[in-house]
């Protein structure tokens, strides 16, 4: 595409591709998005980038980079049936550390169906010199539908002035408060009896760019705590819907994915309206699953169904223990993730399916706790299901290099009539797996 022209997108997950040639003396390039209403970010929660890798309302992820064959790709998930009502336009950047795009050879982007891997749209090129940010390009709407355009911005203020911009609020380094004058030395006081101070609280630091962060400051001294910090549960909201693992003290060892559900005695609301009894009954089956996609490029799914239980210790390194039928808070379904071998994770999709027992997940209360062997448990609950869904994504976890992300989903999906709930999740993701029938 030439610079200023625009196509039309289809609105369903889309994979944005910021790719170049590697070689020695090439700087490192960072893809990000920011979603747009009038022309500028509501919050710093609209700027999805490599320190905040997932937008709230889950239409944009970073999905991080990848090195084959001399080039490097950094990838960002847009899916723009998820994006909000209110948002007009989700603005595809490009920022680069350690030199200008001048020196980053056969730069471009690219959009591709997710789910059928076609190329939808391409832009080479933006004629880059000295700039160390780019607009690369944009989706925006257009009479009800989605179209994309080659843009080509520059910025010589590194992502920093790009997202300033949009109005991204930066942190500016504090400044070093003047040196005391020195005063004449005083005689010695005499020896104080030592006392515990506590040292004086500092705001949270918000996730800012690489390229506008400041040099950390040397850690103030303090006294040793009393007791030793211990983690503390995490919950996941709609408002806060993401977390870190290696924040969480997550690092190593297993990863239990649990869920455990309990159902409420009444009629579901699709049954009162369809006029027949719920169909939630004692022997409700219900299937922990995973789709996941590993570094390689390997793609599979762990589940029950075709005894697919996968494995710890050797790829996937993520098992399924088994079928539980009575969603008890001590057993129910549960996954394992091997945590020591994260650095193998692009992103793991955990996902629950109806098996048999009733028609959708209505009348359903269902916890989903993710308890990390060396870190803090992270914990959410599935909202009221009000559509006819016999799957529901749970929750997205994503590899960010050296660290794993979990975003909560908490998503109900209705599947076509003949459409399993399996091929129904993997093309709201855009997996792009084939599947066949299968049984217990």
């Amino acid at each position: 595409m030439p610079k200023g022209s625009n196509t039309p997108v289809p609105t369903t997950a889309l994979r944005v591709e910021l790719g170049w040639r590697s070689g020695p003396g090439v700087p490192d390039a960072d893809a990000s998005a920011l979603l747009l209403v009038g022309g500028t970010v509501r919050s710093d929660a609209d700027f999805v980038f490599y320190n905040q890798p997932a937008h709230s309302s889950g239409a944009v992820r970073h999905e991080g980079k990848r090195e084959a064959g001399g080039r490097v790709t950094d990838s960002l998930l847009v899916d723009l049936a998820r994006v909000e009502p209110a948002i007009e336009t989700v603005i595809l950047a490009a920022s680069s550390d350690g030199g200008p795009f001048g020196r980053v050879p056969d730069l471009y982007i690219e959009v591709r169906d997710a789910a059928r891997n076609t190329v939808a749209a391409r832009f080479d090129n933006p004629g880059a010199t000295v700039e160390t940010a780019f607009v690369l390009g944009e989706f925006y709407r257009r009479q009800g539908a989605w179209k994309f355009r080659a843009v080509g911005q520059g910025y010589d203020t590194g992502l920093e002035g790009l997202a300033t911009d949009y109005g991204i609020s930066v942190d500016e380094p504090p400044q070093a408060p003047p040196a005391p004058p020195q005063a004449p030395p005083a005689a010695p006081p005499a020896p104080a009896v030592p006392t515990a101070t506590t040292p004086p609280s500092a705001p949270p630091a918000t996730p800012v760019p690489r390229s506008a962060a400041a040099a950390p400051s040397p850690p103030p001294t303090a006294a040793p705590s009393a007791e030793p910090v211990r983690p503390t549960k995490v919950t996941l909201t709609k408002a806060a819907p993401s977390v870190s693992l290696t924040k969480q003290g997550g690092t190593s060892g297993a990863l239990r994915v649990n869920l455990n559900w309990q159902v409420r005695k009444q009629f579901s609301g699709w049954a009162r309206k369809l006029g027949r009894p719920a169909a939630l009954h004692d022997d409700l089956d219900l299937d922990l699953c995973c789709l996941y996609e590993l570094t390689d490029g390997s793609k599979g799914v762990v589940q029950a169904l075709g005894n697919a239980f996968g494995s710890l210790h050797q790829p996937p390194f993520i098992h399924l223990d088994g079928d539980d039928r009575t969603g008890a808070v001590t057993t129910g379904e549960n996954l394992t993730v091997n945590l020591d071998h994260k650095q193998h994770f692009r992103r793991i999709l955990v996902f629950v399916t109806i098996y048999e027992g009733a028609r959708s997940f209505a009348d359903l209360h269902a916890t989903v706790t993710l308890q990390p062997q060396h870190g803090a448990p992270i914990d959410f609950s599935l909202d009221e299901c009000t559509v006819p869904s016999t799957v529901c994504a749970l929750a997205l976890i994503t590899g960010t290099g050296s660290d794993l992300v979990v975003q909560r989903e908490a998503r109900y999906l209705v599947p076509e009539r003949g459409v399993s709930p399996q091929r129904t999740v993997d093309h709201a993701y855009g997996w792009g797996m084939n599947w066949t029938p299968g049984r217990k």
